[in-house]
Order: structure tokens, then sequence, then C-alpha cells
């Protein structure tokens, strides 16, 4: 996994356990291309003025969680303070929208997957926020 392959070659110490950080960037990077094609496929859906609020959603969070990863995927002079507030907004992201998709996923495949990814990237970045002191 390029990812943790990345993070073991920084030479000097890190203050974080390199797994959750690893597993923390590689499901930033899965939710922001889940919500990027979510986003996509509700345009292309027929009742698309209905989708507004999840194709913002969407955006929102990939944004936020491509953000995230590039601050997580930096060490040299870390500062924990942003790193918590990012992963804060980013946990917020993720639960926003994995709620909002959820209630299109009984129709929309795309959003089913897409709140899963979001479930999954909110659940590893609390776990790597707990670890920040």
């Amino acid at each position: 996994m390029p990812v943790r392959e990345m993070i073991d070659t920084y030479p000097a110490d890190i203050n974080l356990d390199r797994d959750l950080i690893a597993d923390a960037v590689q499901a930033l990077i899965d939710c922001a291309q889940a919500c990027t094609a979510c986003a996509d496929a509700c345009m292309s859906e027929q009742h698309v003025d209905q989708l507004r609020k999840c194709i913002r959603t969407d955006l929102d969070c990939a944004d936020i969680c491509s953000a995230t990863a590039r601050i997580l995927s930096r060490h040299t002079g870390y500062d924990a303070n942003i790193t918590r507030a990012q992963l804060q907004a980013c946990i917020q992201a993720c639960r926003s929208c994995a709620d909002e998709c959820s209630q299109h996923a009984g129709m929309h495949e795309h959003c089913r997957i897409c709140a899963d990814a979001c479930r999954r990237c909110e659940q590893a970045c609390q776990s790597l926020l707990t670890k920040i002191a």
C-alpha cells in the first residue's frame, strides 16, 4: 500500500501511530473519491433537483477529506492543534454526508456506497483524533 510505504519512509520520529495515520489517510482518499463519484452520479439522476443538498454535501466532504489527507501526509513542523481541528471538521463533514446520502440510499446505490465510505472515514479519523495529545 503506497500510503503506508510513504509514511514508513519518513526519516524522523512521528508522534502518532503510523498505522493509524495510514488507515486514516487511506479512508480519507477513499471517501473523497466516493463523494466525488456520488455527486457526479447524482447530477445524472432524473430528479437531480431533489439531490441538490446531497450533491453539495458530497462535494464539501470530498474537499475536506482531500485536504485532511494532505495534512496528515505532512509531518515536518507538525502542529497538533491544526491536525486536531482538521480532523474534527472532517469527522463532522463525513457524518453530515453519510446522513444525507443515507436518505437517498434506498433509491440510489451510489448514495449507499458513499454513506458507507463516509462512515468508515469518520471512524478512522475519530480513532486517530483520540490519540492526539
